[in-house]
Protein backbone atom coordinates (compact mmCIF):
# COMPACT_ATOMS: atom_id res chain seq x y z
CA UNK A 1 0.00 0.00 0.00
CA UNK A 2 1.05 3.22 -1.14
CA UNK A 3 1.95 6.18 1.36
CA UNK A 4 -0.54 8.55 -0.57
CA UNK A 5 -1.73 10.84 2.65
CA UNK A 6 1.93 10.52 4.65
CA UNK A 7 2.16 13.19 7.10
CA UNK A 8 -1.94 14.04 6.32
CA UNK A 9 -3.69 15.11 9.56
CA UNK A 10 -7.79 13.78 9.54
CA UNK A 11 -9.83 15.27 11.99
CA UNK A 12 -12.30 12.68 11.66
CA UNK A 13 -16.38 13.48 13.23
CA UNK A 14 -18.32 10.47 13.41
CA UNK A 15 -22.12 11.55 13.66
CA UNK A 16 -24.63 9.42 15.26
CA UNK A 17 -25.72 6.33 12.92
CA UNK A 18 -26.02 2.63 12.12
CA UNK A 19 -23.05 3.81 9.62
CA UNK A 20 -20.64 4.83 12.01
CA UNK A 21 -19.65 1.01 11.96
CA UNK A 22 -17.74 2.22 8.69
CA UNK A 23 -15.65 4.07 10.38
CA UNK A 24 -13.51 1.75 11.90
CA UNK A 25 -12.68 0.50 8.59
CA UNK A 26 -12.18 3.97 7.25
CA UNK A 27 -9.64 4.69 9.93
CA UNK A 28 -7.80 1.93 9.51
CA UNK A 29 -7.85 2.36 5.46
CA UNK A 30 -6.51 6.61 5.94
CA UNK A 31 -3.90 4.65 8.57
CA UNK A 32 -2.58 2.23 6.03
CA UNK A 33 -1.84 5.16 3.70
CA UNK A 34 -0.22 7.45 6.42
CA UNK A 35 -1.94 9.69 7.27
CA UNK A 36 -2.54 10.43 11.38
CA UNK A 37 -6.60 10.33 12.52
CA UNK A 38 -7.93 11.95 15.58
CA UNK A 39 -11.54 11.56 16.05
CA UNK A 40 -14.24 13.37 17.80
CA UNK A 41 -17.81 11.33 18.79
CA UNK A 42 -21.16 13.01 18.92
CA UNK A 43 -23.17 11.42 21.97
CA UNK A 44 -25.12 9.58 19.46
CA UNK A 45 -22.13 8.04 17.68
CA UNK A 46 -21.32 6.66 20.94
CA UNK A 47 -24.73 4.39 20.53
CA UNK A 48 -23.50 3.21 17.81
CA UNK A 49 -19.72 2.37 18.42
CA UNK A 50 -17.97 2.68 21.32
CA UNK A 51 -14.74 5.11 22.13
CA UNK A 52 -12.84 2.36 22.75
CA UNK A 53 -13.10 0.73 19.68
CA UNK A 54 -12.38 3.98 17.48
CA UNK A 55 -9.11 5.16 19.76
CA UNK A 56 -7.57 1.84 19.16
CA UNK A 57 -7.58 2.11 15.57
CA UNK A 58 -6.80 5.38 15.76
CA UNK A 59 -4.14 5.17 18.26
CA UNK A 60 -5.06 8.39 19.44
CA UNK A 61 -7.61 10.07 22.26
CA UNK A 62 -11.48 10.02 21.06
CA UNK A 63 -12.80 13.62 22.08
CA UNK A 64 -16.15 13.44 23.24
CA UNK A 65 -17.14 16.61 25.01
CA UNK A 66 -17.39 20.33 24.67
CA UNK A 67 -16.61 21.17 28.58
CA UNK A 68 -14.23 18.63 29.16
CA UNK A 69 -11.79 19.88 31.99
CA UNK A 70 -8.62 18.61 30.41
CA UNK A 71 -9.34 18.98 27.09
CA UNK A 72 -10.64 22.32 26.74
CA UNK A 73 -8.14 24.06 29.02
CA UNK A 74 -6.53 25.44 26.38
CA UNK A 75 -9.61 25.73 24.39
CA UNK A 76 -9.14 22.43 22.72
CA UNK A 77 -11.90 22.97 20.16
CA UNK A 78 -10.58 25.82 18.50
CA UNK A 79 -7.45 23.59 18.65
CA UNK A 80 -8.68 20.86 16.95
CA UNK A 81 -10.11 22.92 14.34
CA UNK A 82 -7.71 24.64 13.43
CA UNK A 83 -4.74 21.35 13.49
CA UNK A 84 -5.61 19.53 10.64
CA UNK A 85 -5.14 19.60 7.25
CA UNK A 86 -8.61 18.34 6.51
CA UNK A 87 -11.73 17.91 8.66
CA UNK A 88 -14.36 14.60 7.35
CA UNK A 89 -17.36 14.37 9.09
CA UNK A 90 -18.72 10.60 8.40
CA UNK A 91 -21.39 9.74 9.02
CA UNK A 92 -22.75 13.13 8.31
CA UNK A 93 -25.93 12.94 9.90
CA UNK A 94 -29.30 15.23 9.11
CA UNK A 95 -28.68 16.67 12.38
CA UNK A 96 -25.14 17.97 11.94
CA UNK A 97 -25.99 19.23 8.28
CA UNK A 98 -28.48 21.56 9.67
CA UNK A 99 -26.40 22.31 12.78
CA UNK A 100 -23.53 23.53 10.02
CA UNK A 101 -25.80 25.43 7.77
CA UNK A 102 -27.34 27.28 10.18
CA UNK A 103 -24.89 28.33 12.41
CA UNK A 104 -25.55 25.95 15.35
CA UNK A 105 -22.94 25.11 17.89
CA UNK A 106 -23.73 23.61 20.96
CA UNK A 107 -21.61 20.14 21.08
CA UNK A 108 -18.05 19.45 21.09
CA UNK A 109 -18.42 18.47 16.72
CA UNK A 110 -20.75 21.36 15.31
CA UNK A 111 -18.04 23.60 17.38
CA UNK A 112 -15.36 22.53 15.53
CA UNK A 113 -17.31 22.59 12.33
CA UNK A 114 -17.95 26.32 13.29
CA UNK A 115 -14.22 26.85 14.14
CA UNK A 116 -12.98 24.94 11.04
CA UNK A 117 -9.76 26.80 9.25
CA UNK A 118 -9.16 23.61 7.25
CA UNK A 119 -11.55 22.21 4.37
CA UNK A 120 -14.16 19.93 5.49
CA UNK A 121 -15.48 16.83 3.71
CA UNK A 122 -18.87 15.67 4.82
CA UNK A 123 -20.16 11.87 3.86
CA UNK A 124 -24.28 12.05 4.62
CA UNK A 125 -26.01 9.14 5.80
CA UNK A 126 -29.28 9.09 6.43
CA UNK A 127 -33.14 7.33 5.68
CA UNK A 128 -33.81 8.33 1.85
CA UNK A 129 -36.98 10.62 3.04
CA UNK A 130 -34.63 12.41 5.27
CA UNK A 131 -32.27 13.15 2.76
CA UNK A 132 -34.95 13.94 0.34
CA UNK A 133 -36.60 16.28 2.84
CA UNK A 134 -36.32 19.79 1.44
CA UNK A 135 -35.47 21.07 4.19
CA UNK A 136 -32.03 18.42 4.48
CA UNK A 137 -31.90 19.66 0.39
CA UNK A 138 -31.59 23.58 1.63
CA UNK A 139 -29.15 22.87 3.86
CA UNK A 140 -27.22 20.34 1.48
CA UNK A 141 -27.61 23.53 -0.79
CA UNK A 142 -26.67 25.63 1.75
CA UNK A 143 -23.77 23.79 2.59
CA UNK A 144 -22.46 23.66 -1.01
CA UNK A 145 -22.28 27.09 -1.31
CA UNK A 146 -19.98 27.37 1.84
CA UNK A 147 -17.46 25.79 0.29
CA UNK A 148 -18.46 21.83 2.21
CA UNK A 149 -17.05 19.66 -0.06
CA UNK A 150 -19.55 16.11 -0.40
CA UNK A 151 -18.67 12.48 -1.35
CA UNK A 152 -22.01 10.48 -1.64
CA UNK A 153 -24.58 9.73 -0.31
CA UNK A 154 -24.87 6.28 -2.65
CA UNK A 155 -27.96 4.50 -3.51
CA UNK A 156 -28.92 1.25 -1.71
CA UNK A 157 -30.98 -0.77 0.92
CA UNK A 158 -30.59 0.69 4.29
CA UNK A 159 -29.00 -1.08 6.86
CA UNK A 160 -31.33 0.15 9.65
CA UNK A 161 -35.21 -0.09 8.19
CA UNK A 162 -34.91 -2.50 4.87
CA UNK A 163 -35.99 0.63 3.00
CA UNK A 164 -34.23 1.93 -0.48
CA UNK A 165 -33.09 4.90 -2.11
CA UNK A 166 -30.34 7.92 -1.59
CA UNK A 167 -28.91 7.49 1.69
CA UNK A 168 -26.25 4.90 2.50
CA UNK A 169 -22.99 6.47 3.72
CA UNK A 170 -20.48 6.20 0.95
CA UNK A 171 -17.67 3.32 1.21
CA UNK A 172 -14.47 3.78 2.92
CA UNK A 173 -12.47 3.45 -0.22
CA UNK A 174 -14.81 5.72 -1.54
CA UNK A 175 -14.63 8.35 1.09
CA UNK A 176 -10.41 8.07 1.27
CA UNK A 177 -10.38 8.21 -2.47
CA UNK A 178 -11.88 11.93 -2.37
CA UNK A 179 -9.68 12.74 0.66
CA UNK A 180 -6.59 11.67 -1.51
CA UNK A 181 -7.84 13.67 -3.92
CA UNK A 182 -8.46 16.92 -1.75
CA UNK A 183 -4.99 16.93 -0.23
CA UNK A 184 -2.80 15.41 -3.38
CA UNK A 185 -0.79 18.65 -4.76
CA UNK A 186 1.33 16.78 -6.39
CA UNK A 187 1.79 16.74 -10.08
CA UNK A 188 -0.41 14.40 -11.80
CA UNK A 189 1.32 11.75 -14.47
CA UNK A 190 -1.72 11.29 -16.17
CA UNK A 191 -3.62 14.31 -16.39
CA UNK A 192 -4.53 15.62 -19.75
CA UNK A 193 -4.76 11.46 -20.89
CA UNK A 194 -8.16 10.02 -21.60
CA UNK A 195 -8.39 6.48 -20.52
CA UNK A 196 -10.94 3.73 -21.25
CA UNK A 197 -11.50 1.13 -18.78
CA UNK A 198 -14.23 -2.18 -18.83
CA UNK A 199 -15.38 -3.61 -15.73
CA UNK A 200 -17.25 -6.53 -14.59
CA UNK A 201 -19.60 -9.08 -16.03
CA UNK A 202 -21.63 -9.14 -19.09
CA UNK A 203 -25.13 -10.79 -19.19
CA UNK A 204 -26.11 -12.46 -22.38
CA UNK A 205 -30.30 -13.02 -22.28
CA UNK A 206 -31.47 -16.68 -22.50
CA UNK A 207 -35.11 -15.44 -21.75
CA UNK A 208 -36.24 -11.98 -19.18
CA UNK A 209 -35.19 -13.70 -16.32
CA UNK A 210 -32.35 -16.34 -17.13
CA UNK A 211 -28.66 -14.53 -18.48
CA UNK A 212 -25.21 -16.64 -19.38
CA UNK A 213 -22.32 -14.88 -17.23
CA UNK A 214 -19.02 -14.55 -15.82
CA UNK A 215 -18.22 -14.74 -12.11
CA UNK A 216 -16.85 -11.25 -12.12
CA UNK A 217 -17.37 -8.53 -9.13
CA UNK A 218 -15.83 -5.59 -10.99
CA UNK A 219 -13.82 -5.00 -8.04
CA UNK A 220 -10.87 -5.46 -9.81
CA UNK A 221 -11.94 -3.19 -12.65
CA UNK A 222 -13.44 -0.15 -10.47
CA UNK A 223 -10.42 -0.21 -7.97
CA UNK A 224 -8.04 0.44 -11.68
CA UNK A 225 -10.82 3.04 -12.67
CA UNK A 226 -10.04 4.58 -9.50
CA UNK A 227 -6.34 4.39 -9.16
CA UNK A 228 -6.20 6.41 -12.56
CA UNK A 229 -8.29 8.43 -12.18
CA UNK A 230 -6.32 9.75 -8.65
CA UNK A 231 -3.69 9.93 -11.03
CA UNK A 232 -5.07 12.51 -13.04
CA UNK A 233 -6.43 10.42 -16.03
CA UNK A 234 -9.79 11.51 -17.62
CA UNK A 235 -11.10 8.32 -16.59
CA UNK A 236 -14.28 6.77 -19.13
CA UNK A 237 -15.78 3.34 -17.14
CA UNK A 238 -17.59 0.92 -18.83
CA UNK A 239 -19.60 -1.15 -16.80
CA UNK A 240 -21.03 -4.50 -16.60
CA UNK A 241 -23.88 -5.21 -13.83
CA UNK A 242 -22.25 -5.11 -10.70
CA UNK A 243 -23.46 -4.37 -6.65
CA UNK A 244 -20.15 -2.31 -6.03
CA UNK A 245 -20.65 1.53 -6.12
CA UNK A 246 -19.44 3.75 -9.20
CA UNK A 247 -15.62 4.90 -8.30
CA UNK A 248 -14.51 8.46 -7.30
CA UNK A 249 -13.61 10.97 -10.12
CA UNK A 250 -14.85 8.46 -12.76
CA UNK A 251 -17.46 8.53 -15.36
CA UNK A 252 -19.38 5.44 -16.18
CA UNK A 253 -21.26 4.07 -18.45
CA UNK A 254 -23.64 0.61 -17.74
CA UNK A 255 -24.20 -1.55 -19.94
CA UNK A 256 -25.84 -5.64 -19.85
CA UNK A 257 -24.25 -7.33 -22.63
CA UNK A 258 -21.09 -7.83 -24.66
CA UNK A 259 -22.06 -6.00 -27.70
CA UNK A 260 -23.55 -2.99 -25.75
CA UNK A 261 -19.73 -2.99 -24.04
CA UNK A 262 -18.30 -3.31 -27.69
CA UNK A 263 -20.66 0.04 -28.65
CA UNK A 264 -19.98 1.89 -25.39
CA UNK A 265 -16.08 0.93 -25.54
CA UNK A 266 -16.02 2.23 -29.53
CA UNK A 267 -17.47 5.36 -28.83
CA UNK A 268 -15.10 6.63 -26.37
CA UNK A 269 -12.48 6.07 -28.63
CA UNK A 270 -9.64 7.62 -29.74
CA UNK A 271 -7.83 7.56 -25.74
CA UNK A 272 -4.43 7.59 -24.74
CA UNK A 273 -5.48 3.66 -23.18
CA UNK A 274 -7.35 1.16 -22.86
CA UNK A 275 -7.84 -1.57 -19.85
CA UNK A 276 -10.06 -4.24 -20.65
CA UNK A 277 -10.68 -6.08 -17.24
CA UNK A 278 -14.35 -6.86 -17.71
CA UNK A 279 -15.14 -10.89 -17.61
CA UNK A 280 -16.91 -10.79 -21.19
CA UNK A 281 -19.19 -13.97 -21.55
CA UNK A 282 -17.33 -15.28 -24.84
CA UNK A 283 -21.09 -16.73 -26.11
CA UNK A 284 -24.27 -15.85 -26.02
CA UNK A 285 -27.70 -17.66 -26.80
CA UNK A 286 -28.25 -17.41 -30.62
CA UNK A 287 -32.22 -16.25 -29.82
CA UNK A 288 -33.30 -14.66 -26.94
CA UNK A 289 -36.79 -16.02 -26.35
CA UNK A 290 -39.38 -13.03 -25.26
CA UNK A 291 -41.29 -15.40 -22.69
CA UNK A 292 -39.74 -17.28 -19.98
CA UNK A 293 -38.89 -21.09 -20.75
CA UNK A 294 -40.67 -23.71 -18.73
CA UNK A 295 -40.16 -26.70 -17.98
CA UNK A 296 -42.23 -29.71 -19.28
CA UNK A 297 -42.70 -32.69 -17.54
CA UNK A 298 -40.51 -35.26 -19.34
CA UNK A 299 -38.95 -33.45 -22.13
CA UNK A 300 -36.06 -32.67 -20.81
CA UNK A 301 -33.46 -29.45 -20.92
CA UNK A 302 -34.30 -27.22 -24.12
CA UNK A 303 -31.45 -27.27 -26.06
CA UNK A 304 -29.54 -24.06 -26.34
CA UNK A 305 -27.74 -22.90 -29.42
CA UNK A 306 -24.68 -20.72 -28.82
CA UNK A 307 -22.96 -18.26 -30.96
CA UNK A 308 -20.05 -16.07 -30.36
CA UNK A 309 -19.75 -12.57 -28.60
CA UNK A 310 -17.49 -9.93 -29.86
CA UNK A 311 -13.82 -10.06 -28.91
CA UNK A 312 -13.74 -6.26 -27.26
CA UNK A 313 -10.21 -6.62 -26.69
CA UNK A 314 -9.32 -7.60 -30.29
CA UNK A 315 -11.22 -5.22 -31.70
CA UNK A 316 -9.97 -2.13 -29.93
CA UNK A 317 -6.07 -4.14 -30.78
CA UNK A 318 -6.79 -3.44 -34.27
CA UNK A 319 -9.22 -0.80 -34.41
CA UNK A 320 -8.12 2.52 -36.58
CA UNK A 321 -8.26 4.45 -33.79
CA UNK A 322 -6.48 2.13 -31.26
CA UNK A 323 -5.33 3.69 -28.03
CA UNK A 324 -1.29 4.24 -27.64
CA UNK A 325 -1.42 1.89 -24.63
CA UNK A 326 -3.67 -1.21 -24.80
CA UNK A 327 -3.91 -3.85 -21.33
CA UNK A 328 -6.49 -6.79 -21.27
CA UNK A 329 -6.46 -8.90 -18.45
CA UNK A 330 -6.61 -12.77 -19.02
CA UNK A 331 -8.27 -15.07 -16.45
CA UNK A 332 -6.68 -18.54 -16.42
CA UNK A 333 -6.44 -21.75 -14.68
CA UNK A 334 -3.84 -23.44 -16.26
CA UNK A 335 -0.64 -22.46 -18.28
CA UNK A 336 -1.20 -18.85 -17.37
CA UNK A 337 1.77 -17.10 -18.96
CA UNK A 338 1.93 -19.20 -22.12
CA UNK A 339 -1.69 -18.26 -23.09
CA UNK A 340 -1.38 -15.09 -22.05
CA UNK A 341 1.75 -14.52 -23.76
CA UNK A 342 -0.36 -15.94 -27.25
CA UNK A 343 -2.97 -13.42 -26.72
CA UNK A 344 -0.51 -10.36 -27.21
CA UNK A 345 -0.67 -10.91 -31.13
CA UNK A 346 -4.03 -12.01 -31.02
CA UNK A 347 -5.63 -9.50 -29.49
CA UNK A 348 -3.33 -6.82 -30.29
CA UNK A 349 -2.41 -5.85 -27.26
CA UNK A 350 1.05 -4.23 -25.62
CA UNK A 351 0.23 -6.07 -22.30
CA UNK A 352 -1.77 -8.98 -21.05
CA UNK A 353 -2.37 -8.91 -17.25
CA UNK A 354 -2.80 -12.73 -16.51
CA UNK A 355 -5.21 -13.46 -13.53
CA UNK A 356 -4.28 -16.65 -12.51
CA UNK A 357 -7.57 -17.83 -10.68
CA UNK A 358 -7.05 -21.42 -10.16
CA UNK A 359 -6.02 -21.20 -6.50
CA UNK A 360 -8.19 -20.38 -3.10
CA UNK A 361 -7.90 -17.08 -2.75
CA UNK A 362 -8.65 -16.60 1.04
CA UNK A 363 -12.37 -15.18 1.55
CA UNK A 364 -14.68 -18.23 1.31
CA UNK A 365 -14.18 -19.02 -2.43
CA UNK A 366 -12.36 -21.06 -5.39
CA UNK A 367 -10.65 -18.84 -6.96
CA UNK A 368 -10.30 -15.23 -6.68
CA UNK A 369 -13.16 -14.10 -9.20
CA UNK A 370 -15.17 -11.55 -7.06
CA UNK A 371 -12.84 -11.99 -4.16
CA UNK A 372 -11.06 -9.25 -2.32
CA UNK A 373 -7.52 -10.07 -3.68
CA UNK A 374 -5.85 -10.85 -7.06
CA UNK A 375 -2.38 -12.61 -8.23
CA UNK A 376 -1.20 -11.64 -11.64
CA UNK A 377 1.62 -11.62 -14.09
CA UNK A 378 1.84 -8.53 -16.32
CA UNK A 379 2.95 -10.04 -19.86
CA UNK A 380 4.99 -8.25 -22.40
CA UNK A 381 6.78 -8.43 -25.31
CA UNK A 382 9.65 -7.10 -22.73
CA UNK A 383 9.04 -10.39 -20.54
CA UNK A 384 7.09 -11.69 -17.50
CA UNK A 385 6.78 -9.91 -14.02
CA UNK A 386 4.98 -11.84 -11.88
CA UNK A 387 3.61 -9.60 -8.58
CA UNK A 388 2.75 -11.70 -5.72
CA UNK A 389 -1.13 -12.05 -4.08
CA UNK A 390 -2.51 -8.29 -3.19
CA UNK A 391 -5.67 -6.52 -2.92
CA UNK A 392 -7.44 -5.48 -5.45
CA UNK A 393 -7.07 -2.21 -4.77
CA UNK A 394 -2.80 -2.95 -4.40
CA UNK A 395 -2.95 -4.22 -7.44
CA UNK A 396 -4.89 -1.22 -9.51
CA UNK A 397 -2.32 0.75 -7.60
CA UNK A 398 0.63 -0.86 -9.11
CA UNK A 399 -0.98 -1.17 -13.13
CA UNK A 400 -2.21 2.46 -12.52
CA UNK A 401 1.53 3.63 -12.15
CA UNK A 402 2.60 1.01 -15.07
CA UNK A 403 -0.16 2.74 -17.53
CA UNK A 404 2.01 6.13 -16.68
CA UNK A 405 5.50 4.74 -17.12
CA UNK A 406 4.41 3.53 -20.35
CA UNK A 407 2.42 6.52 -21.70
CA UNK A 408 5.25 8.70 -20.43
CA UNK A 409 7.87 6.79 -22.39
CA UNK A 410 5.86 6.44 -25.47
CA UNK A 411 5.69 9.65 -28.68
CA UNK A 412 2.56 10.91 -28.47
Amino acid sequence: MTASLSGKRILLVIGGGIAAYKCLDLIRRLRERGASVRPVMTAAAREFVTPLSVGALAADHVFTDLFDRQDEQDVGHIRLAREADLIVVAPATADLMAKLANGLANDLASTILLAAGSPVLFAPAMNPAMWAHPATRRNHAALLEDGIRFIGPNSGEMAESGEAGEGRMAEPLEIVAAIETLLDSAPKPLAGKRVVVTSGPTHEPIDPVRYIANRSSGRQGHAIAAALARLGADVRLVSGPVSIPDPAGVTVTRIESAREMREAVEALLPADAGVFVAAVADWRPENETADKIKKQKGAGAPALALVENPDILAGVGHHEKRPRLVVGFAAETRNVVENARKKLDKKGADIIVANDVSHDSGVGNKGVMGGARNRVVIVSRDGEEAWPELDKEEVAERLALLVSEKLAGQPK
